[in-house]
């Protein structure tokens, strides 16, 4: 049976556990060569001390394939720029960087700490745009040198950021900040050969087992072909796009578009605007309902 991967190389970030494993380990079965990133952490972003990055590389191996572990922050810029550098010092170059890495710290808004808004923000946003930074600079650099890569990055959104989540905002901020990231540097990239995407996995995990009834949903591995084909070659033709996974169901997110407007061609006034916006509002379509609103 053909791999769709044979040959390259990838990094995955978070992947000594759940879903970043699942896509470690599927997209080592596709014949790439892995760099397995985890910091060890608990659920709350806190230091463990184990490694499970290297269970995952021992189960790669055994298998046949090749991979390494890393132990990157990968929110810290000079680590993840390390982290780019083992993957193409090991391997020779780098083909995939899948952002995956992430916790929680779920609260209401208003019991929401300063020191959780800024931990969840700054391993989910800046845990992508660190990596993605480094990668991307070395992919430019590929380009200019007539080395064209066909580069895939695969971005971990939610559900959370695009319809949000009651009690989780801190984290739908977050990942409502990695679909934009994700529009912006697909766009900037896309002349040096890379297609940038996002996927919005759903799937019994750490992050999900006590926030929700997960008895129906589906198993990590579940989300990890369709991130093994947007990292292939083939998926060239497809970038700046969010697909949300649910086991068996696929869909392409929206996004934010424009709908309905009126032009007065002069500047507003507030007394005329309730009838502007009540009309807009009646023709423009109702948003999707934020996730635990009854």
């Amino acid at each position: 049976m053909s791999r769709i991967l044979e040959g390259r190389v990838a990094i995955v970030t978070g992947a000594g556990r759940g879903i970043g494993r699942a896509h470690a380990l599927e997209l080592a079965s596709q014949g790439a060569k892995v760099v397995v990133n985890d910091y060890g952490v608990s659920l709350a972003g806190e230091g463990t001390g184990e490694s499970p990055a290297e269970e995952v590389v021992s189960l790669i191996r055994a298998a046949g394939g090749e991979a390494v572990a890393n132990g990157a922050d990968v929110a810290d810029f000079g680590e993840a720029e390390a982290m780019v550098a083992q993957a193409i010092d090991t391997f020779g170059g780098l083909d995939i960087l899948v952002n995956n890495a992430g916790f929680v710290r779920d609260r209401m808004l208003v019991n929401t700490s300063e020191e959780e808004w800024d931990a969840v923000i700054r391993v989910h946003l800046k845990g992508h745009f660190a990596p993605l930074r480094h990668a991307g600079a070395w992919w430019r650099a590929e380009s200019k040198e007539g080395r064209q890569p066909a580069a895939r990055v695969i971005n971990t959104s939610s559900g959370a950021g695009l319809q949000g989540s009651i009690g989780q905002g801190t984290y739908s901020a977050a990942k409502a900040g990695i679909a934009g990231l994700t529009l912006v540097a697909a766009a900037e990239l896309g002349r040096y050969g890379v297609t940038v995407n996002a996927i919005a996995p759903v799937a019994k995990t750490r992050m999900t087992e006590g926030a929700f009834d997960t008895s129906a949903m589906p198993e990590p591995e579940d989300n990890s072909p369709v991130v093994a084909w947007l990292a292939s070659v083939a998926a060239g033709h497809v970038t700046g796009r969010v697909f949300e996974i649910e086991g068996g169901k696929l869909t392409l997110e929206d996004g934010w578009r424009h709908g309905a407007s009126r032009d007065a061609g002069r500047r507003w006034r507030a007394e005329e605007l309730g009838d502007v916006v009540d009309a807009l509002l009646a023709e423009g379509a109702a948003p999707e309902p934020v996730y635990g609103v009854s």
